[in-house]
């Protein structure tokens, strides 16, 4: 049996989430990081590098976020045309659309 529409969607949505977390998490970890660099004090070169890394962090999460965004609204859009057959599918894609959608 092909794996449907819904299924695919949903696990879009799921994994670019994960990927958004990530990001976010990242970047307070490399926050932490440069804190502790600067309380140390640390070589300007290496704070300056790892402020470098922060910001490459911080340019990636509007692009997820970008990402996230409309596979949500391709997600909520298969469910609204109501073509879903398997309810535990659905069930599962209204489940991860309502954990996420203060995100988006």
């Amino acid at each position: 049996m092909p794996i449907s529409q819904l299924k695919i969607k949903t696990n879009v949505v799921k994994r670019i989430h994960k990927e958004y977390l990530s990001y976010e998490k990242e970047a307070e970890h490399q926050q932490k990081r440069i804190d502790k660099l600067i309380a140390e004090g640390a070589d300007e070169a290496d704070v300056r590098k790892q402020k470098e890394v922060l910001d490459e962090t911080f340019q990636m999460i509007p692009d997820v976020k970008k990402r996230l965004a409309t596979a949500y609204q391709d997600l909520q859009n298969q469910i609204e045309n109501g073509e879903n057959t398997d309810l535990d599918e659905l069930q599962e894609a209204q489940s991860i659309l309502s954990e996420i959608s203060t995100e988006v």
